[in-house]
């Protein structure tokens, strides 16, 4: 149990014990009471607005109930004082043994501290990546993998089952587009000169290799062949090929799916006859036709009867076609029916997509509100591109793929690491720039170089006092002084920051909170430049030693933890 999840079960204990009393009443909700730190920190160590919360569904005066919970909370031993600020926000400093008993908390929990059981019993499926599988990973889809994957692992750390999962888009044009561009680089392995790349074909050297496996496993046999003949054997080849490039790109960053859903085959198998058969039955599918496009009317534009999904009733501002007039799926039917099959095995929905699918939000929320009667939690998370640039100037496109940088290269460049934490330093929606110079500088203004180096700097104390000869007693917390235990209190708030970040859906939380607890500890560690006796090594102090020396690892496991729920390596050494 974390420090603040203490405090709100002593918090929790206050008001039950002043129900029984009769100074409140019985049941009132305590969902929007919170126990957090202050915004400034020269109030305390802990702040709670639940006096304002409460008075007024209590019939009583915000100040006048605060006294009541301050007058318990000063009881409590961990508590050295409780404020009434302002018209009812009750502040609480705590005393310096119970900062060091967290410290003992943090060693005793190691890889567990910050981990909880607060999602126990309920799954979650993140989808992410689900790039068109014509290709190798880019840049672009870099982003998104990233975020989806950290997520994952932070959905985990707070108890939930995560299913981690990929869509395979191979029911669209694109794959037909793929299997026509893989026929060329067929022919091209059998000796025929194809030339230049035919415009809407895919250009890059990447299908070679598949040309040739191609050759080596059918030989000459569809070089003259109409298109009917091998279309559907090549698609479903160059797919395969392609996806096992994915899975390999993906592993250079640590990311692994555990499940792979393919449109095509779920299309085989009538799952959107079967959506569309479920949402007639509730009467929201209708037969009736679309709108005339608003604006000037297209000349070849004709009122069709379609198979509208009643999104409106939902939120969406208009009811969307499941099927076009040719009886195929749109790609909002086949993308319902999709969610459709992933709610069957999840209590809760998490789409990573790009910036560029935003128009589609509103439509698949309301599919999957009607399609789990308002049972499952639905989130959509937009990723905004990537500008990658070398020393401020634009990157050059990669010949290999085509007309785009690939991931692959980057992360040989650059490392995994650096990519994943880059991919974490700013909020998903907000535009990013990845400079190749920057990302390894090294920099305070780099993070990923920062946090790293703050893990490296303790990792060496160890050594450093085993080299000085220092015969270390067990830790005396106590000789750790004021600005030591300001570093606790940072340390203690990782396990909020952990479940905060989880529940909003937001893993860029832990790289914010690991920069600052780096920079702390920084600050800390340089005030030994000015003053020898500030330094965490002392010779002929082997008692603070210790005491700084519990507090450092204290700080470096924190790090370490942080950073594996980004799937960062913490290094012990900076090259």
């Amino acid at each position: 149990m974390s420090l603040y999840t203490r405090f709100t079960a002593h918090l929790n204990a206050v008001l039950d014990a002043l129900e029984a009393e009769g100074a409140l009443p019985a049941g009132l909700a305590r969902k929007s009471v919170t126990v957090e730190p202050p915004r400034d920190p020269s109030h305390g160590d802990l702040a709670t607005n639940a006096a304002m919360v409460l008075a007024k569904p209590a019939g009583t005066n915000p100040r006048a109930l605060a006294e009541q919970i301050v007058g318990k909370l000063r009881a409590l031993a961990e508590v050295e004082s409780a404020d009434i600020a302002g018209p009812g926000f009750i502040n609480l400093r705590l005393t310096d043994a119970t900062w060091r008993a967290e410290l003992d908390a943090i060693h005793a929990g190691g890889e567990a501290y910050g981990r909880s059981s607060s999602g126990a019993g309920v799954t979650v499926n993140v989808e992410y990546v689900s790039a068109n599988p014509t290709g190798p990973m880019h840049m672009g889809h870099c982003r998104g993998a990233v975020v989806g994957d950290a997520l994952a692992t932070l959905l985990e750390a707070i108890g939930h089952r995560v299913i981690r999962e990929y869509y395979i888009n191979d029911a669209g044009g694109q794959v037909d587009v793929l299997a026509r561009s893989a026929h060329l680089r067929y022919r091209e392995a059998l000796g025929e000169d194809v030339g230049a790349i035919p415009e809407g074909l895919y250009p890059g050297d990447y299908l070679v290799p598949v040309g040739q496996a191609l050759a080596a496993e059918y030989g000459d046999r569809y070089v003259g062949a109409p298109e009917q003949e091998w279309l559907a054997t090549f698609r479903a080849f160059a797919v395969a090929r392609m996806m096992d490039m994915i899975r390999a790109d993906l592993a250079l960053l640590g990311i692994h799916h555990d499940v792979f859903s393919s449109e095509a085959e779920l299309q085989a198998a009538g799952k959107p006859e079967a959506a569309e058969a479920w949402l007639r039955a509730h009467d929201l599918v209708y037969d009736g036709v679309l709108e005339a496009p608003k604006g000037e009317t297209p000349e070849d534009w004709e009122p069709v009867e379609l198979p509208l999904f009643r999104s409106t009733k939902f939120g969406d501002d208009q009811d969307r076609p499941i099927r076009k007039s040719n009886g195929s799926w749109t790609y909002f039917g086949a993308d319902m029916a999709y969610h459709f099959q992933k709610a069957q095995n999840a209590d809760q929905l998490i789409d990573i997509w790009g910036a560029d699918h935003a128009g589609t939000v509103k439509r698949i929320q309301a599919a999957v509100a009607a399609l789990t009667e308002g049972r499952a939690r639905f989130d959509v998370k937009l990723i905004q591109m990537v500008r990658l640039l070398r020393d401020g100037e634009p990157v050059k496109m990669s010949k290999r793929a085509g007309n785009f940088v690939t991931l692959a290269d980057v992360v040989r460049e650059v490392g995994k690491d650096v990519v994943r934490f880059t991919m974490l330093t700013r909020k998903a929606d907000a535009q990013m720039d990845f400079d190749f110079a920057k990302v390894v500088e090294a920099s305070k203004d780099n993070p990923v170089f920062y946090v790293q180096y703050a893990h490296a700097r303790i990792s060496s104390l160890g050594r450093r006092a085993e080299e000085a000869g220092i015969a270390l007693p067990q830790p005396d917390l106590s000789l750790l002084g004021t600005q030591e235990l300001e570093l606790v209190k940072l340390a203690a708030q990782f396990p909020r920051v952990v479940e905060g970040a989880a529940q909003a859906r937001e893993p860029h939380r832990i790289a914010f909170y690991l920069n600052d607890l780096a920079s702390a500890f920084h600050g800390w560690w340089n005030l030994g430049n000015d003053n020898p006796r500030a330094r965490v090594i002392l010779a002929d102090d082997p008692a603070v030693t210790s005491a700084r020396l519990s507090l450092s690892r204290g700080i470096g496991q924190i790090i370490r933890n942080g950073l594996a729920l980004m799937g960062v390596a913490a290094l012990t050494e900076m090259q």
